[in-house]
């Protein structure tokens, strides 16, 4: 714990400390400097040849099109954190940061600064639109990573990574051709999401899905006795209908099982089929199905050998002749249901009808689920994988909890559509010849040239890079020091609604191409950041909230330290302004506290004296400091960093700042050699608690501590580690005892009226408590005046752990106020009482409320009741008068 020797580049001369700190603390000045003097050091730098036990962690690379939100700042302050304590734990730590190209974002960027100038990317040409996406990577790209500084992310800079970097495009490149090249990556048609904005399939991440009123109409196919009644919500896809399936066992339709039916608005009939995917309870119990636009219709009719009948192209518009030929898809259905209403086949109309409608999470179009030619990664062995390296602790997911959602997603994983049709991306790197050749072409391979020979136009989803995220930002393929120093990486910690988008993808790739070495040790997941009211920030509802503007207006640490006192392991994450505030008011109280020992002399010069020549409080004081950082250790590594937050803060604040202060106020003002003691142990409990709060809160603490010891800087300062000959139990004991009879007197004045300043005569009888030596801290803290001569009269007496105090109130209050203060609270209290008692004794009510309204009736009835007794027991303890 006292573990004050530095690391030789952290020496200094202790004399040169600063004791002479501002009044107040300003972030503004101290926060932007103090980092680039961070990372003109190197601080943040780690070195692959070192011989010091790795500890990596790599950043969940952010868009490059990004900008820094409460969820950003949230998880970096806790990756943050982490690193920074390794970092002081002698780790060589290496937290590697980077961005994602995020194809479809980028692309739409420059795809809209085209359109400005009345251009689209087709206009200027392939290799054109991808040098002008790269011109504004270079321009605008990036921003989020300023931001970064801003709040004080200890990165390696020297390491930063772009998903479009020479070296990743190898990497992707490779686990490309290797996945071909051992059959888990192939070309097949199957349903994806389609935006007929952008053009392009998307993955599931980038569709939102909203409820939104629409029409369910159930629609009469056939005639008569072959009739059968289904709905939708899509009636314009009913055109590329080639069945009706029903559920197996449903004997309504068991005679028509086999038979067909007239399609509607076609000349064609369809079969019924019987299917086990059906439910007989939803609806009619019947399906219309549409093999090429639905992907649970799809399914069906692989197993049905049905046909799939594309009925619209990519930009929603349907391409069936007939009259609803080159009819937007919306357009199509309002003429559908029309025309089938003419023909008197609507049975049945609900709207309007609420329903999820997936949306483009780029451009909000409504997305359409399309019959596709993509190419795909079959999981079903990478999935097995990913589960097994968790299920024989290999990989440990944080809280154990959430490891049912894990393997909700690996254990039932589909194949993985990974192509997407965007210019901005790695490229496909597949090859088609004049006669029907396939060539997939690793880095080291020449591509095919001459006539007829053309590559793949599309690129890969975003997450096929980010997959690799792990070992390719270390050098893969090359088997680089980095990757041998760092990988595997010791903890990924993200929120826990990307499991399936990308912590899944790391470790199945990982695995696969690191001879089964997972990507790494521990998946710390988080929750997602909410308002102070516990619901979802969003723009439209002016909740969502910028955090450099709260940076701006209370600095980096007030920010991460509310964000770090709210995160429960895997749980979601309110914040409030205020709490911010409290967050800023803990760190200039951090401030004030330090400035004011610096002013009393706390020193760290010399070794901190033996037990025997220390204070009860001094002892006391380092025993719990023993005890802090021992529980700090113990939540670290249970990644509990709401509890060590807290647990922090009130050990500064309370303890150390109010208890050990104020106790060691007497000492110091009387000088001599025990004053000298208090004042090294003040120095070594700031020290020491500086050290164990700068992870958090890196910037305030780094400059005290700097002033404190003279020092070069917390970041490279050796962590505090326990020292079991510091545990003091009698004397935690004895202050405990100490500060119960202090925390009752000053209950008793409030409870009283009296001026927190006021001080009031007093006899204390503390024989045979073992607090006689604390009698002037006492008198001090409590404000409790010597009697003065023998004109002493008791007008309240007080018992608490063995001690008397006797107080003297006469002349301090006006009693007959007072009293008619009390006798008024009195008096409600008792109402209150009475009404509570006539409810629970009210049969009627009990046999009719909510289990929580008779709860809430007994709650009220036992706070009346102790409000009774305290409000009785301070009538009886004023003076008469």
């Amino acid at each position: 714990m006292t573990d004050t020797n530095q690391r030789p580049e952290n020496t200094g001369d202790n004399s040169a400390r600063d004791t002479t700190l501002p009044t107040q603390y300003s972030p503004a000045e101290v926060e932007g400097p103090l980092y680039e003097r961070w990372v003109e050091r190197g601080y943040f730098e780690a070195d692959a040849k070192s011989e010091k036990q790795p500890y990596t962690i790599v950043i969940p690379p952010p868009n490059v099109t990004g900008a820094l939100h409460l969820g950003h700042a949230f998880q970096h302050t806790l990756m943050d954190a982490l690193t920074r304590r390794k970092r002081m734990q002698g780790y060589e730590a290496l937290w590697l940061p980077g961005m994602d190209h995020a194809g479809i974002a980028t692309q739409n960027k420059v795809e809209q600064q085209l359109a400005e100038q009345g251009l689209s990317r087709h206009d200027i040409g392939r290799e054109a639109f991808v040098e002008k996406v790269w011109e504004w990577k270079e321009q605008y790209g990036g921003r989020i990573l300023g931001q970064m500084r801003r709040l004080g992310d200890g990165v390696d800079w020297s390491r930063e990574r772009f998903t479009m970097d020479e070296g990743l495009s190898q990497a992707v490149q490779t686990i490309f051709k290797k996945l071909f090249d051992d059959g888990l990556i192939y070309r097949a048609e199957r349903i994806i999401n389609w935006c007929p904005r952008c053009l392009t399939a998307l993955s599931d991440i980038e569709v939102n899905h909203e409820e939104l009123p629409g029409e369910l109409v159930s629609i009469r196919y056939g005639d008569g006795d072959d009739s059968i009644v289904v709905a939708t919500t899509r009636a314009e896809t009913m055109l590329g209908d080639t069945a009706i399936a029903v559920h197996p066992e449903d004997a309504r339709y068991a005679h028509l099982v086999g038979r067909t039916v007239a399609l509607p608005l076609t000349d064609r009939r369809i079969p019924i089929v019987a299917d086990e995917h059906v439910d007989p309870e939803f609806g009619t119990g019947a399906v219309k199905v549409t093999p090429a636009h639905d992907p649970n219709d799809f399914a069906i009719g692989q197993r049905h050998n049905l046909p799939n009948i594309t009925v619209m192209d990519e930009h929603g518009v349907i391409t069936v002749h007939g009259p609803f030929l080159g009819l937007d898809r919306f357009e199509a259905r309002s003429a559908v249901v029309g025309t089938l209403r003419e023909q008197g086949r609507i049975v049945a109309e609900k709207r309007p009808y609420m329903h999820a409608v997936g949306h483009c999470s780029r451009c909000h179009t409504v997305v359409e689920p399309r019959l596709s030619l993509q190419w795909w990664v079959g999981v079903a062995p990478l999935a097995a994988l990913a589960g097994d390296a968790v299920r024989d602790g290999r990989v440990k997911i944080h809280p154990e909890e959430l490891e049912g959602r894990y393997f909700s997603w690996v254990d039932n994983m589909h194949d993985w559509c990974i192509s997407r049709q965007l210019w901005w991306g790695h490229r496909i790197p597949v090859w088609y010849g004049p006669d029907g050749e396939v060539v997939c072409v690793g880095p080291d391979d020449e591509a095919p040239t001459g006539e007829g020979w053309h590559q793949d136009p599309d690129v890969l989803d975003t997450w096929f890079s980010s997959a690799l995220w792990p070992f390719s930002t270390l050098g893969w393929p090359e088997q680089t020091r980095d990757l041998e120093k760092f990988y595997p990486t010791d903890v990924l910690l993200t929120g826990h609604d990307i499991i399936f988008f990308w912590v899944a993808r790391m470790m199945m790739f990982g695995l696969y191409a690191m001879d089964g070495q997972a990507p790494f040790h521990t998946i710390a997941l988080t929750g997602l950041v909410r308002d102070q009211f516990g619901k979802k920030m969003s723009k439209s509802s002016g909740t969502a909230v910028d955090p450099l503007d709260w940076m701006d207006a209370f600095g980096a640490d007030a920010v991460r330290f509310t964000l770090a006192s709210g995160a429960n392991p895997g749980a979601d994450v309110p914040i409030g302004e205020d709490w911010v505030k409290a967050s800023r008011n803990f760190c200039n109280k951090v401030w004030n506290a330090t400035r004011f020992a610096l002013m009393n002399g706390a020193t760290l010069e010399g070794p901190l004296p033996a037990a025997e020549q220390l204070t009860a409080a001094d002892r006391w004081i380092l025993s719990r400091l023993n005890a802090v950082v021992a529980e700090t250790d113990a939540l670290y590594d249970d990644y509990q960093f709401a509890k060590l937050s807290d647990g922090l803060y009130h050990f500064a604040w309370d303890e150390v700042f109010d208890w050990y202060l104020e106790l060691s106020k007497t000492t110091l003002l009387a000088g001599g050699p025990q004053a000298d003691a208090s004042r090294r142990v003040l120095g070594e409990v700031l020290e020491v608690t500086l050290r164990l709060l700068h992870p958090v809160i890196p910037f305030v603490t780094d400059a005290l501590w700097t002033a404190l010891t003279g020092r070069e800087s917390v970041v490279v300062a050796d962590w505090p580690t326990v020292d079991a000959g510091r545990a003091d139990a009698a004397a935690e004991a004895e202050i405990a005892q100490l500060q119960q009879v202090i925390t009752e007197v000053r209950r008793f004045r409030a409870d009283q009226g009296l001026n927190p300043g006021q001080k009031v005569p007093a006899r204390l009888d503390l024989a045979g408590t073992g607090l006689a030596a604390h009698e002037d801290a006492l008198r001090a803290i409590a404000k409790l005046q010597q009697p003065a001569g023998a004109e002493f009269t008791a007008t309240a007496t007080l018992a608490v752990a063995g001690a008397t105090v006797a107080l003297d109130l006469s002349g301090t209050i006006d009693v007959a106020a007072e009293r008619k203060r009390l006798a008024k609270d009195l008096a409600a209290a008792e109402k209150e009482l009475t009404q509570a008692v006539a409810k629970l004794g009210n049969e009627a009510f009990l046999a009719k409320a909510a289990p929580a309204a008779v709860e809430k009736i007994h709650g009220r009835r036992a706070k009346a009741e102790a409000d009774i007794s305290r409000l009785t027991a301070q009538i009886a303890a004023l003076p008469e008068g």
